[in-house]
């Protein structure tokens, strides 16, 4: 079997591209947001559809709703699930304390959390896969949110494989394996045949952490996203992930990669509007990843419905990543996708944290520039406002299920 690296390189359209955002002229004036404050803090779970408020015999007022287990980011941007054996340790630091000086999380992957990671653990989400490699109630209750993940934008309906070249004596520890064998997650979850049996997961996540922390599930985007992450939803998740199919991986096979899954604009527009038409979309957080190559791409996706990104291979690019797509080798020459001690060095995990702290403010100040060109102070008034885009080269059926109207209405 052929196999391949990163996001499907295919020449499908990439939607974000046929995507233009309004701009504020005469009669709703722009904002400068080097002069007037601009609000990109996000919160990620679900969220009351109404708020209650009691008063107190002395005249206090105090919230009355109880409100549950939030995730908060100070940026709409989050590192993606990216494995301790799939990158080095210098890598999943340089993740760590970018993620813990920037105010918001970076997610371990599948791998498990290396003992050295712990102190990190409130700008952590720790992922629970069908492999469970590494799971464990300390682990479970290290991070500040649970992710179970179901499936992977750049090989849905299969498990994870990480090559036995890759796993060294740290990777061995952490994910609780032999040294030298090959990692496989089967495909399935051997616990979860329905959103029953899902439910079930989430609750025992919950129980296992005294319902601290909430918890997401991630699936690959696929033609029936929209019902599955409103099952995904009432089955008690507080966050829904969806990968698009250009999303990276280490390792998966070429046929998979480029030819199953759809591209992340559609599944989210998608799964947007049936959360709303079913009204409940305040009940859960979408985040989606697979293609967000820019700010341009996180502002159209907070606009078609996101509430955060998760960024993978551009976090990998900021820290030297030429995208040669041979990761699943252990031999790249970046020093990232690899555990030879010899190439690892070659990432100082210091200079690569200031890389991707560099990134993601870059994206941020961006992010208010167009915010305020369009008239807007906050992020929470940009997410699901698709009045705010307008659409050139589609067909009606694309913009009929992107939700946005061709350019010139």
């Amino acid at each position: 079997m052929l196999l391949a690296a990163m996001g499907n390189p295919a020449p499908y359209p990439i939607y974000w591209d046929h995507l233009l955002l309004d701009a504020s002229q005469v009669t709703n004036p722009s904002i400068d947001p080097l002069r007037e404050p601009m609000e990109l803090r996000t919160y990620l779970g679900s969220k009351p559809d109404r708020l209650e408020f009691e008063e107190s015999s002395e005249g206090k007022v105090s919230l009355k709703t109880k409100i549950s287990p939030q995730i908060k980011l100070n940026y709409p941007i989050m590192f993606s699930a990216m494995s301790y054996g799939s990158i080095n340790f210098n890598l999943h630091i340089a993740m760590a304390r970018a993620a813990t000086e920037l105010g918001i999380v970076y997610n371990t992957g599948e791998g498990g959390l290396h003992p050295d990671l712990y102190q990190y653990g409130p700008n952590t989400i720790v992922q629970v896969a069908s492999g469970r490699f590494g799971v464990h109630r300390d682990y479970l209750n290290a991070g500040t949110g649970i992710e179970i993940k179901i499936g992977q934008g750049a090989k849905p309906g299969i498990g994870g494989h990480l090559p036995g070249e890759k796993i060294g004596p740290g990777v061995s520890m952490t994910r609780m394996i032999p040294e030298g064998s090959d990692a496989l997650s089967p495909a399935p979850h051997h616990d979860i045949y329905s959103i029953e049996d899902l439910r079930q997961l989430i609750y025992a996540l919950k129980e296992a952490t005294e319902y601290r922390l909430p918890v997401s599930v991630k699936i690959a985007a696929v033609h029936n996203s929209a019902a599955i992450a409103s099952g995904i939803v009432r089955a008690g998740a507080d966050i829904v992930a969806i990968d698009g199919f250009r999303g990276g991986t280490g390792a998966a096979p070429t046929m998979i990669r480029d030819n199953v899954g759809i591209p992340i604009e559609m599944a989210l527009a998608s799964i947007d509007q049936r959360l709303r038409d079913e009204g409940i979309r305040n009940h859960a957080s979408i985040v989606v990843a697979g293609g967000i190559r820019c700010s341009a791409d996180v502002v159209k996706a907070i606009a078609l419905g996101a509430d955060a990104v998760y960024i993978g291979s551009a976090a990998l690019i900021a820290v030297g990543c030429t995208m040669c797509q041979r990761c699943y080798t252990g031999k790249c020459p970046w020093g990232i996708a690899t555990n030879v001690p010899a190439l690892a060095r070659r990432q100082n995990p210091e200079i690569a944290t200031r890389k991707l702290i560099n990134l993601v403010r870059g994206w941020g100040h961006e992010i208010e520039e167009m915010l305020g060109g369009m008239g807007l102070n906050s992020i929470e008034s940009l997410r699901g406002n698709r009045e705010k885009l307008r659409a050139v080269g589609l067909n009606q059926v694309e913009l009929d299920i992107l939700g946005v109207k061709p350019a010139g209405r």
